[in-house]
């Protein structure tokens, strides 16, 4: 259902392929192919969290506006941008090393 209706799930599903098949190409470590699958999965989690919540609110409150509605949507929009910038910084840390 995710994959179907929600964007910024299939550019991060995309992303994460790809990710992980340099990893594959590139003769990562088991350990950091672990790593980078592990963190991937992170941002997919958080992502779908982050829908959930939205979904869960809209619903809720019937799509009307919240100062506390909005707070948690951006919240947990901030989550999804935290966890994705954590796994950029992850990801340069590991593939620096294989490509330099």
């Amino acid at each position: 259902l995710a994959f179907c209706s929600q964007r910024n799930f299939k550019i991060e599903l995309f992303v994460a392929f790809i990710v992980i098949l340099l990893g594959i190409i590139l003769g990562f470590s088991n350990t950091d192919l672990s790593v980078i699958i592990i963190i991937s999965a992170l941002v997919l989690v958080c992502e779908l969290l982050n829908s959930i919540i939205e979904f869960t609110l809209d619903a809720v409150y019937k799509n009307q506006y919240s100062k506390l509605v909005e707070m948690a949507k951006d919240m947990s929009a901030g989550m999804v941008l935290l966890i994705s910038m954590v796994s950029v910084i992850i990801g340069i840390l590991i593939f620096f090393p294989y490509l330099f």
